[in-house]
């Protein structure tokens, strides 16, 4: 006779619709709670420090009210020549930041955290991936910007959408550049003993 032990939480503290999807096409069961951090508190150091900083910061305010669910925190840059872009606030910005990612390979980074309260567990750590742009034409750039897409992404475009056709190609982890490294998240969970179902057997 076999016993199942009660699958442990897990809550992704993002409201990233793409984080969201990976997790959901890594097959796992997870709870969305965003967290409500306030980021312009970090102070702003290291590219590597500060994205792993505020995913623990992130992490650490859902775990509080959840002290018995293993929470995933996250957050991604993306870096050209050691400066850092955010997601840009109009077509302007949008426009400048992809003339200068255009024909050169730049970073994407992701801080990621995982911690549990109740467990005393928490992990971090940053994850680095190399991105190459295709030169872009002033028409294909205003054409991407008069999308929809740039508008809520680091650097100003999303790998899994329209903006595929900008990547020449990537060196490291693809889902990363989305938004969340799956690899390195599962390979923890598992770990931990978070996946996976322990059996126990009555002989």
């Amino acid at each position: 006779m076999q016993k199942s032990c009660v699958d442990p939480i897990l809550i992704l503290a993002s409201k990233s619709p793409r984080r969201r999807y990976l997790l959901e096409q890594a097959g796992l069961s997870f709870s969305v709670i965003p967290s409500n951090f306030d980021e312009s508190t970090v102070s702003l150091s290291s590219p590597e420090i500060y994205v792993k900083v505020l995913a623990e910061k992130k992490a650490d305010e859902v775990s509080e009210k959840h002290p018995e669910g293993w929470v995933i925190g996250a957050d991604t840059i993306v870096l050209i020549n050691g400066i850092i872009l955010g997601k840009p606030g109009s077509r302007n910005e949008a426009r400048d930041m992809l003339k200068s990612l255009a024909g050169q390979t730049h970073q994407v980074l992701t801080g990621y955290c995982i911690c549990c309260k109740t467990k005393k567990r928490c992990f971090s750590e940053t994850v680095r991936t190399n991105v190459l742009f295709k030169d872009l034409s002033d028409e294909e750039i205003e054409w991407y910007i008069h999308t929809t897409e740039p508008f809520d992404k680091a650097g100003a475009y999303a790998i899994q959408g329209l903006g595929t056709f900008l990547v020449k190609s990537i060196n490291g982890s693809y889902t990363n550049v989305v938004g969340l490294p799956v690899c390195e998240v599962i390979e923890f969970l598992i770990k931990e003993g978070v996946l996976g179902r322990s059996k126990e057997i009555e002989r």
